[in-house]
């Protein structure tokens, strides 16, 4: 009988800083992207984001992640399983260790399997909240109207 492809990518989650759990999930090629694909701009704030590659990569993300915020809640309110992908969607708060401020995002997570092993999770959040949770003074111009003038956060 095939897998619960959506009980086995909950099972990853869980599992983030295990790596002999994660090893017996995904492949050993298995593909995790961060938000993007490689910006270097966003890596200065945050720098576990980007493409990283085997089971290895996660609890490096995952250890990352959590010397820069503590997890106030994490929450799947969707999951939609078709063929070998599952998509989950919900919600985080996290709390920035050095700032204190609080930032609750939406989030929508891809993942591919193969068989029943991940090998492809793609993670998408609110970047430009998430990363100003560690903002500490000055602001930034933007010109995104083309009928309107600049603005400043």
């Amino acid at each position: 009988m095939p897998a619960n492809l959506t009980a086995v990518l909950q099972e990853v989650l869980q599992n983030t800083t295990n790596l002999k759990v994660l090893q017996q999930l995904m492949t050993p090629d298995a593909t995790y992207v961060s938000l993007n694909f490689d910006n270097p701009e966003l890596k200065k704030i945050m720098p576990w984001t980007g493409t990283h590659k085997g089971p290895q990569a996660l609890p490096e993300v995952f250890a990352a992640i959590q010397r820069f915020w503590k997890t106030l809640d994490f929450k799947v309110t969707d999951a939609i399983e078709q063929g070998s992908r599952v998509a989950l969607f919900g919600s985080f708060t996290y709390k920035s260790n050095v700032t204190g401020k609080e930032i609750t995002s939406p989030f929508g997570l891809l993942a591919r399997f193969e068989g029943d092993k991940v090998a492809y999770i793609q993670f998408l959040e609110d970047s430009y909240g998430t990363s100003g949770s560690f903002k500490t003074g000055g602001a930034t111009r933007f010109h995104s109207d083309p009928s309107a003038k600049e603005v400043e956060v």
